[in-house]
């Protein structure tokens, strides 16, 4: 089985092309909403971020239910805190997409969603990198109407993230997504090519 890592920008529509992918049969591990579902049950997690963010971080009333808001003032512009919390939950992920990927064997190939593909090091448990691109303006757009959001807040969240162009840089493979190249050639060309490498 090959392993094809996706990632892009906010706004950039890398879960669309994903699910795109799926429906041609090519199981997608979303490695961000596995890593939310693992920070809010798995044990280990649970107990190694308590002892660093403390005893609020998790509902005191017993249902063990993760205050999202203290973890983000925990990390929010403070890149220290942001790499220790990695530092947990990050082996964590890489473990579970390890054992869903036994699961997938008889699959020719399957994708590895993750918006930090690169900044993770996830890109080292793939066999090759995509990454979907799409105009600034387009993404900030997408983002306003998705998010109920304003540019603004967008922009900010789009600087605080790895460059667009770098991203594509380290890609093996890029998928424009501008709602102008049609998207079915541009998967069918992935296919192949990583069919034949």
């Amino acid at each position: 089985m090959k392993v094809i890592g996706m990632t892009g920008g906010i706004g950039c529509g890398k879960s669309y092309v994903s699910a795109k992918m799926q429906l041609r049969g090519i199981p997608v591990y979303d490695s961000d909403s596995r890593a939310k579902l693992l920070t809010a049950t798995d044990p280990a997690i649970k107990d190694a971020l308590t002892e660093l963010v403390g005893p609020t971080l998790y509902c005191p009333c017993g249902c063990g239910v993760l205050q999202k808001e203290v973890l983000a003032k925990f990390i929010f512009g403070n890149a220290e805190n942001m790499s220790k919390v990695n530092a947990i939950i990050h082996p964590r992920v890489r473990e579970d997409f390890k054992r869903w990927c036994i699961g997938h064997e008889s699959k020719e190939f399957c994708i590895l969603e993750s918006a930090i593909l690169f900044e993770s090091g996830f890109d080292r448990e793939v066999d090759y990198t995509v990454c979907v691109d799409a105009p600034l303006p387009l993404r900030i757009k997408r983002c306003v109407k998705r998010d109920n959001t304003n540019e603004q807040s967008v922009v900010v969240r789009i600087n605080s993230q790895m460059d667009q162009e770098e991203k594509c840089r380290l890609a093996d493979f890029v998928i424009v997504n501008d709602d102008v190249q049609d998207l079915a050639p541009q998967i069918d060309a992935l296919i192949d090519n990583v069919r034949k490498l």
